[in-house]
């Protein structure tokens, strides 16, 4: 990945999250996405992985629902050879890293990241 396609990609993605628009985000994804999130693990229980778009699409769903509010600030973007990682700021003001692996133009593995300070953002207990 160049950092041209990068930019559009992440500028894509957060345009998607910001809109929550989870049929354009998902559009990012392979149907074999795998993402693994210590969010997804205070939300829906379990271990946090979600296999398949369906898994991801039940996540973001609970998510937004928890967070009405949720928006996004891009504040860089790491390009690596078949990955990328996104830095932002989520609407509490916690930063968050996003570890993207793809195949091609779309994710197929993905991690959610969080500072310890951090890794509550749906106040989830």
């Amino acid at each position: 990945m160049d950092h041209a396609a990068a930019r559009l990609w992440t500028d894509s993605w957060v345009t998607a999250w910001n809109a929550h628009d989870l049929d354009a985000l998902l559009a990012h994804f392979t149907e074999d996405v795998t993402f693994r999130s210590p969010v997804a693990a205070q939300l829906l229980g379990g271990d946090g992985v979600m296999r398949g778009k369906e898994a991801l699409r039940a996540y973001w769903t609970e998510g937004l629902r928890r967070i009405p509010d949720l928006r996004f600030e891009v504040v860089g973007s790491y390009v690596g050879v078949d990955c990328l990682v996104v830095n932002y700021r989520n609407q509490r003001g916690g930063l968050v890293n996003e570890v993207l692996i793809f195949d091609g133009p779309l994710v197929r593995e993905g991690y959610g990241t969080y500072l310890s300070e951090d890794a509550n953002p749906a106040g989830a207990r």
